[in-house]
């Protein structure tokens, strides 16, 4: 069995939030969020995880909240091991390139979705009624046709499941015109900016999500950023509209799970080894592309 860092435990700070992926820890003035190497499809956490997927997360969210900061302000305190507390200092092995100190930040509600072509759920929608999330479309598009612009297509997080696709106007009831407003344009603000960058490099980001926060007021971006879990990242060089490009994100993982007789509830089926070294090949793959540097050259 390979090894990966599916359960992460600290002593001396307490934690305060365990998710699908990031555990979340309480340092006083700022949180520590540790990135496992857990995955989920269909909204089950698998019972093993991807080798070197945590930090594959964590440093490429740290790649492009660097490129991106003259944006929009991010959350970001420290990636430093020396910047940890004392108490910390002989827990470094776990967190060595997971971690991030950043800003305690009163999150907004919503996720920010981009999309740049038409593919997955978009497209469904699409095919049914002309549109995605309400927002009209000219005919004719096919599956993974570039957008004529991105859209802003927010969603409300969901505490269990999958998050649930809302209109602009009931983001803008949720947390108010203003705020959705200037979180629609900086979305579509780093999306371009992500977008361009990456295509430089050979890859192509379809979709992608980001959340938001308040710091003393400011908007910040927080959380993850332009990861693979987070976005659809297609490679230049195989793509073509009429077809779901291959990508660098855990669609290989579902592709699996796809073929095997199992419901999709949890408990996950046990992931074979085959397939955990293809999802870290294709994690690491797409850091390496991304920051032209290879992950391990990247902890801190």
């Amino acid at each position: 069995m390979i090894d990966a860092v599916t359960s992460i435990e600290l002593k001396g700070v307490p934690k305060v939030a365990s998710g699908k992926v990031r555990e979340i820890f309480d340092l006083g003035d700022h949180f520590l969020f540790v990135a496992s190497d857990r995955i989920s499809a269909y909204d089950v956490v698998m019972p093993n995880g991807i080798p070197n997927k945590g930090r594959v997360l964590t440093q490429l969210s740290r790649f492009w909240f660097e490129q991106l900061q003259d944006v929009v302000a991010n959350h970001v305190v420290s990636q430093k091991l020396s910047d940890l507390p004392a108490v910390l200092q002989d827990q470094v092995d776990v967190l060595d390139g997971r971690f991030m100190i950043v800003k305690k930040c009163e999150m907004f509600p919503v996720e920010c979705v981009v999309r740049g072509y038409l593919v997955g759920g978009g497209y469904a929608e699409y095919r049914q009624s002309g549109s995605v999330c309400g927002l009209p479309l000219p005919a004719g598009l096919d599956v993974a046709e570039r957008l004529p612009e991105p859209i802003f297509t927010p969603a409300r997080k969901a505490v269990e499941g999958h998050d649930e696709n809302i209109s602009f106007e009931t983001a803008a009831e949720m947390i108010g015109n203003d705020h959705a407003e200037a979180l629609r344009r900086i979305s579509i603000a780093l999306y371009t900016r992500a977008a361009a960058l990456a295509y430089e490099k050979g890859i192509m980001i379809a979709d992608t999500k980001f959340e938001f926060g308040l710091h003393n007021g400011e908007i910040v971006l927080a959380d993850e950023v332009l990861t693979p879990d987070s976005s659809r990242y297609w490679p230049l060089e195989q793509y073509r509209t009429g077809a779901n490009p291959p990508s660098f994100d855990k669609q290989y993982v579902r592709d699996y799970l796809s073929g095997l007789d199992w419901d999709k509830t949890s408990p996950g089926p046990l992931l074979p080894d085959h397939v955990l070294q293809g999802a870290e090949k294709r994690y690491l793959e797409c850091f390496q592309l991304i920051t032209g540097k290879s992950l391990f050259d990247e902890a801190s």
